[in-house]
């Protein structure tokens, strides 16, 4: 199962490569994007949780977004921990280049739209599934207690 998910992932992110490209942008800055499309201003946090990614790895991808001009970041006025995302008119305007993506993406597939729909069903609660179990972590040793030897001494 392992290999399968990773083989379909690297494949479904490199078909995704030259479709997005012509827009500037990488798979990761576009899943941004459509959360942003969907959900309107939206938190930092809430886009991190969203699309399952740490500050540390959101972080950057938001400011090559600002930096393309394609979103807006600001302290959030009713809670000045939190920041906002926002789209730009440019990052708006580019929902309607990016619009025929999904459609493209699922041609190559060859999938029928009704296997398509039960596979991403499938996988979202796979997702959720691992996420949520207690035997997805490796059992180890407390900090600082003696790890067994081996071979000899």
């Amino acid at each position: 199962m392992c290999f399968a998910l990773y083989a379909a992932s690297r494949a479904v992110t490199n078909t995704y490569r030259p479709l997005l490209e012509p827009l500037g942008l990488t798979y990761p800055q576009y899943l941004v994007l459509m959360v942003l499309w969907e959900h309107g201003d939206t938190s930092v946090k809430d886009l991190g949780a969203a699309l399952m990614l740490d500050s540390g790895t959101l972080s950057p991808l938001l400011k090559r977004l600002e930096g393309a001009a394609l979103i807006n970041r600001r302290r959030n006025v009713d809670d000045e921990r939190s920041v906002l995302v926002s789209l730009t008119d440019k990052g708006s305007r580019l929902r309607g280049k990016a619009s025929q993506i999904p459609m493209t993406l699922a041609a190559t597939t060859g999938m029928p739209p009704h296997e398509l729909s039960t596979l991403r069903d499938t996988l979202v609660a796979l997702t959720a599934a691992v996420a949520t179990s207690e035997t997805n972590t490796i059992d180890a040793p407390p900090r600082g207690a003696a790890t067994p030897r081996r071979g000899p001494a």
